[in-house]
């Protein structure tokens, strides 16, 4: 294990485990394909090399096997249900066997001695097709690296029931399963083939008896360890709290009481998984209308090591929504006026910039759809793209009053107000649906490429009865975030990029805040050098660096003395410069917030520099980090890209907040670079070292680095003694 000791921070970048073939599957490509093998008619197995999920198929579907191929870890202890659904009140298994008495594991042999009940869905038939998109996605240019859509295999399970008030209802149980991850997906079709309506309140697609974490004779399910060999991700998480985590609304840990050979005396061993919408589904299925759940993703695990894992859930973004790697280099504009707006175009194109946003306070109005709006902004939308410049602009949902009509009612007070933040407009209300149409007809009328939507559908419930998209608080939350996955999904297929503050990437979104305190940006511009690599430090444990956006305000921000502004902007050239090379040597683009890049000739070509030095590291600048040490303005501080497959497999960015220059003997870990032998490192870019790896990766060398300042390092392959 690598492990460097600098104040907190420990960095460990090697695996623990590789699969059977001696090979990690982080560092290939193309050797791990999905397959569905059928054994006697009776088994199901979904397998890639990596993952190994098999079913048995009767007398009903049952999972009894769950294996992570690289570690050999069976994560199944008991069987149950594929699925649970609650038509009305009353709740129904989707397949599963009974009768297991031992609940701490599971033998095959046992599958002969369980039981049907007559209530359940039972399975009727399978089929296997290829892997569908995730979304009709349109990459428009949006200066992604190398890609290919993801492939594997999709596996539905139909069910029936044999309850005469429940035959006209067809359950599907979906699985993907992805080439070359360890990672599956689940969800469930829900369709109507009757003539009257049901109500569906809620939907566990999936539930898993685990293998507990920890055994403990006393403790509470939310203290005890959870499973680490899986992790869970759905399309169903918002909070604004910029992370997975702290946004997830679909996850739950929960007791087994019926596993009576538990260590824990009270049975609360969180040792079962169900996902499901906390706050339910509760919508009226209409005859031949279908519903589909959430989707998850599962991704199994071989490592409790940080880096690893984070690096694990990075190449699941990188394969399930591959528009997360879109990076377009942007400007975030105020602007009075159209000349304004034409003159940063013009900046945008001299240099280098390939995007400009018209940021909160500008004079652009995405709701006004007249014709004589829609007119103006197509005309500048056409002369940015003229320069060959991408536009978008700012436009606010939530955290806003609409009017007592339109606002989110309350469901414990009755009454608007109190919702997420503060007031907020319903999305299922005349105003909600009128905003969804108003921004579908300026993008489709203007041209424009960018929608950065803040305050996107937070999550509230409304009990309001006479708003059109929804019924009552039961189906509000659930109607209101299908009506904004559908809006994004439009944007999507149409190729227009998508900024916002929360966790709506796998239905869409590009980009989200690192996360941030704005009023951080009042500080002055020293602290901010520092708080700034701090927070892209704690953003990038698991997001690609595309996935973050960070802040530089050019004029003041929440207030702030003249040493927290950076206008006039050469005045404050190397405050400007370092804060470009943070944000652009960790691959994360920031709103450059002002009305202009550069107020002369020597801060243009300061800006260029920089673009053309981030353009021409561009591919290893946007790969993966691992984490070197965080910056904490008492000695050095720095992340390490990596990429296997790119022509430069490494590329560090140390900092040094001293006002001295230092020197230091700084260990690389460079197991992830895929190289075996020997590195060339360049620092600059000159000055060419070859140095043997050592049996951790790793390389020690000696680093000098300006007061107050920074350096980078370059690292490739070195065959024969050359750069390859």
């Amino acid at each position: 294990m690598i492990a460097i000791f600098f104040g907190l921070s420990v960095v460990s970048a090697q695996p623990i485990l590789k699969t059977k073939n001696g090979e990690d599957w982080l560092l290939t490509k193309g050797k791990y394909r999905a397959e569905v093998l059928e054994t006697n008619k009776k088994e199901l197995t979904l397998q890639n090399g990596l993952l190994r999920r098999t079913f048995h198929l009767y007398p009903n579907v049952v999972c009894y096997d769950f294996v992570n191929k690289s570690t050999g870890q069976q994560l199944i202890r008991a069987v149950g249900p594929e699925a649970r659904i609650q038509l009305d009140s009353a709740w129904y298994n989707i397949g599963g066997l009974h009768g297991q008495k031992e609940r701490a594991y599971f033998l095959s042999s046992w599958l002969d001695n369980l039981q049907t009940d007559a209530t359940d869905f039972t399975f009727v038939r399978y089929e296997i097709k290829e892997l569908k998109p995730l979304l009709p996605w349109n990459d428009q240019r949006w200066w992604v690296p190398a890609y290919t859509l993801p492939k594997g295999k999709e596996v539905t399970f139909y069910y029936r029931s044999t309850q005469e008030n429940l035959k006209d209802i067809q359950v599907e149980v979906h699985y993907a399963l992805y080439d070359d991850i360890p990672l599956l997906s689940k969800w469930l079709t829900l369709t109507n083939m009757g003539n009257k309506p049901i109500r569906v309140n809620q939907i566990a697609h999936e539930e898993l008896a685990l293998v507990e974490e920890e055994s403990a004779v006393v403790g509470s399910p939310e203290d005890m360890w959870k499973q680490h060999g899986i992790y869970i991700e759905s399309n169903f998480a918002f909070n604004n709290a910029m992370r997975y985590h702290l946004s997830d609304q679909t996850t739950h840990w929960k007791r087994d009481t019926a596993y009576t050979s538990q260590v824990n005396y009270n049975y609360d061993t969180p040792a079962k998984l169900a996902i499901y919408p906390e706050k339910g589904v509760g919508v009226m299925l209409s005859p031949n209308e279908s519903l589909q759940s959430i989707r998850s993703w599962e991704l199994l695990m071989d490592s409790y090591d940080r880096e690893r894992r984070g690096l694990a859930i990075r190449k699941m973004y990188r394969t399930i929504a591959p528009w997360t790697m879109s990076n377009p280099i942007f400007m975030h504009l105020v602007s009075k006026n159209d000349e304004q707006v034409r003159k940063a175009i013009d900046q945008c194109k001299t240099t280098g910039y390939e995007a400009l946003i018209l940021s909160f306070g500008s004079h652009i109005d995405m709701e006004d759809t007249t014709s004589a709006n829609l007119q103006r902004w197509k005309n500048l939308a056409d002369y940015a793209h003229q320069q060959g410049i991408k536009i978008g602009g700012y436009s606010l949902f939530s955290s806003r009053k609409i009017s007592e009509e339109h606002d989110v009612v309350n469901p414990l007070t009755g009454k608007t107000g109190d919702a997420f933040f503060g007031n907020a407009p319903c999305f299922g209300s005349v105003w909600g649906q009128g905003y969804s149409e108003k921004i579908k007809i300026f993008f489709a009328e203007t041209g424009f490429d960018i929608w950065e939507n803040d305050g996107p559908y937070p999550g509230d419930q409304c009990s309001s009865t006479s708003h059109p998209g929804h019924h009552d608080f039961h189906d509000s939350q659930w109607n209101q975030f299908q009506m904004q996955k559908e809006l994004y999904h439009w944007l999507n297929a149409r190729g227009v990029y998508v900024n916002a503050p929360d966790w709506y990437f796998l239905d869409g979104t590009n980009k989200i805040a690192l996360g941030y305190r704005e009023v951080n940006f009042a500080l002055p511009r020293a602290n901010q050098r520092i708080l700034n690599r701090q927070n892209i430090y704690d953003a990038t444990w698991e997001q690609i660096p595309s996935m973050g956006w960070g802040f530089v305000p050019l004029t003041a921000y929440h207030g702030g003395g003249p040493d927290a502004v950076l206008e006039p902007l050469e005045d404050h050239l190397e405050d400007y410069k370092q804060l470009m090379v943070q944000y652009y040597g960790a691959g994360i683009q920031a709103c450059y917030r002002g009305p202009r890049l550069y107020d002369t000739e020597k801060t243009k070509n300061m800006v260029i520099g920089v673009i053309d030095w981030y353009k021409q590291y561009r591919d290893i600048l946007n790969a993966d980090i691992i984490h070197l040490r965080r910056a904490d303005g008492r000695d050095w501080d720095g992340i390490l890209h990596v990429d296997a497959f790119s022509k430069h497999k490494g590329l560090a960015m140390l900092y040094n907040p001293l006002p001295e220059t230092i020197i230091r003997t700084i260990r690389l870990p460079l197991y992830y670079t895929g190289l075996k032998e020997s590195v060339c490192v360049r620092t600059e870019g000159e000055d060419m070292q070859t140095y043997p790896l050592e049996r951790d990766f790793s390389v020690e060398l000696e680093v000098t680095i300006p007061g107050n300042g920074y350096t980078w390092l370059v690292v490739d392959d070195n065959v024969g003694g050359k750069v390859q």
